[in-house]
This record gives C-alpha cells, sequence and structure tokens, in this order.
C-alpha cells in the first residue's frame, strides 16, 4: 500500500512515496482507508529530523501524519460500536512506517471515533490531534469557571482550540492576535483580545493588573509569558518548558500522546462540532503526492488552519 514518508532526514523534498505492507485488524483494532490526513508542525519536526534518535530503533521510511479521517473497511473482534462502511476520524501517534501519511491505517478502536454529523473526511481529518491536545492543556491547568486563562498563538488550530473549549468551560479568555487576525479570534469567543508578540506578557497585565491564573502558550513564548502569571499560576507548554521555582508557578507539559487512547474525549469533541462549539478549519488541500508543497506552504506560516492531504 500507498505511503508518504522519508528515508532521510532533511528539507521538504525528501517527502516521497513509499509501498508498505499492507495490514489488518486484529482484536480491539479497526481499519481506516484514509481519505484525508492533516499536516501539523509535528510532522515537519519529524521530516527534518528532529525525532530520529526515538525512530533508529524502526527501519525506514518513517511516515509522518497525527491525525487522519476516512471510511472503515476492516472491524477487529472485540469491537462493537464502529462497522465497516462508516465515516471515521482518528489520531495516530506514528511509530516508524505507521504514520497518518498511508493509504490505509489500523488503528485501536479507542484512538477512532465517528466524523461529526455533515463534516467531510477532509473537515474531520483537522481535528483529532490538535482539539485533543488542546483538551489535554485545559485538562492539565485544572480552573474553574470564571477564572482567566491567557492564549497565546490563538490564530493558530491548537490556540484556536484552547479559545473555543475553554470558553465551553466557562472560563474567561485573553487571546492574542495580529490585526489581520482579530475578527477570526473574536470569532472563536475570546473576551479580551491583546497585540501578539514577545512583549504579550506585558499587555496581558495591562487587561488583568493581578495576573492571569494561566497561560496556554500556543505560540510557544515560554519565559517571555511568565510575567503575564499570578503568583501560584499555571502554564500549559507545547515545548516541554519549565522553570519550576519562580513564584510558586507550575508548568504543565501538553504530550497528545497521553490521550490517543481516550476514546471518550474524542468522542466529546466530535459532539462538540456538531453542537457548534467547536469549527473546522481547512486551510489548503493537497494530492497526498503533493506533501512536500503542503509542508513548505506549512512552514511558510500564515496558514490560519490545517493543510490537508488527500488520498
Amino acid at each position: 500500500m500507498r505511503a508518504i514518508g522519508v528515508s532521510e532526514f532533511g528539507g521538504p523534498d525528501v517527502l516521497r512515496e513509499f509501498q508498505i505492507p499492507e495490514r489488518h485488524a486484529g482484536p480491539g483494532e479497526v481499519r481506516i482507508d484514509v481519505r484525508a490526513a492533516a499536516v501539523n508542525p509535528t510532522d515537519t519536526v519529524l521530516r527534518s529530523g528532529a525525532y530520529a534518535e526515538r525512530l533508529r530503533t524502526n527501519p525506514p521510511p518513517y511516515v509522518p501524519g497525527m491525525d487522519v479521517a476516512g471510511v472503515l473497511d476492516e472491524v477487529g473482534s472485540e469491537v462493537s460500536d464502529l462497522a465497516v462502511g462508516e465515516h471515521v476520524m482518528a489520531i495516530v501517534v506514528p511509530d516508524g512506517a505507521h504514520g497518518g501519511y498511508s493509504e490505509s491505517l489500523v488503528l485501536p478502536e479507542r484512538s477512532v471515533v465517528r466524523v461529526p454529523a455533515g463534516a467531510d473526511d477532509v473537515a474531520a481529518a483537522s481535528l483529532p490531534m490538535n482539539a485533543l491536545t488542546a483538551r489535554q492543556a485545559l485538562d492539565l491547568l485544572e480552573l474553574q469557571p470564571g477564572q482567566t486563562l491567557a492564549v497565546t498563538g490563538a490564530a493558530g488550530a491548537f490556540g484556536g482550540h484552547v479559545v473555543q473549549l475553554a470558553k465551553a468551560d466557562g472560563l474567561k479568555v485573553i487571546a492574542d492576535a495580529a490585526d489581520k487576525d482579530r475578527e477570526l479570534v473574536r470569532s472563536l469567543g475570546a473576551d479580551v483580545i491583546v497585540e501578539r508578540g514577545d512583549d504579550v506578557a506585558k499587555r496581558l497585565r495591562e487587561v488583568e493588573p493581578e495576573g492571569v491564573h494561566a497561560v496556554a502558550d500556543g505560540a510557544v513564548h515560554n519565559e517571555l509569558v511568565l510575567p503575564a502569571v499570578r503568583d501560584g499560576g499555571r502554564v500549559a507548554t507545547v515545548r516541554f518548558f519549565s522553570a519550576e521555582g519562580e513564584r510558586g508557578i507550575t508548568y504543565h507539559p501538553v504530550s497528545v500522546r497521553d490521550y490517543q487512547l481516550e476514546k471518550e474525549k474524542l468522542d466529546r469533541l466530535r459532539a462538540q462540532v456538531e453542537e457548534g462549539v467547536l469549527s473546522l478549519r481547512v486551510a489548503q488541500t493537497f494530492s497526498a503526492d503533493q506533501a512536500p508543497e503542503a509542508h513548505r506552504a506549512l512552514e511558510a506560516g500564515g496558514a490560519r488552519g490545517r493543510m490537508v492531504l488527500m488520498f
């Protein structure tokens, strides 16, 4: 079967087509005829070689891709709630040749749920990894309704989902945005919008003089955003930043791998799309063999939605 991956690490042009062995669903597993796979920043990191040490025990090719959507074409034993022919979406944790940029994938059924009603496979593929990451960030922060959350990188996929889910959780949200993204971030539900940039902490303090209860740092500002956090506050970090001991602030690294089998949470996200709480944002679509172009478009920046490969 066809997959898009790399046998050597480097820039977008190292991505190419491979033929890898067909797999079949075992107990507790399903097989998806993949129709769409989202392109995420973590895919470019894998392609460039940053995960080379983690992957070295597996032979190439190395196939990126952390979320997909398509049609179930095989269901293993011990799977009771999904049936062949249903359109589903899934989170994928790449492991060697097992990644989302594949025309067929075998996954644990606990990584798979139906696509939201009314959504096509392309739109559904943009949801699982990014929304689960946002959900995990909020779960780790453990804020109470009425408390204040600052979200950096609010116009991005992760940040946008954090804004929407935080509002659904009853939080006050202060989000950053460039001028061109203000209307988008406002439409996501942010209560207050401040100008983005390295000095965003100063502007957050102007809005919340005592400091925010927590930050979801999608822009990876790390230490630059800490002055915005009140003593004893919390920071959800997406690149494992930590500076323990400063003013009692605690750090909560987000690793969506820990949520890959959280079927109930993924299904709740599906329901929230149907309820209008979460939006599905696709910036551009590419055929699978255009993966290098999709990576170049992502790395150019400015996309306000996900690039999606179609198989």
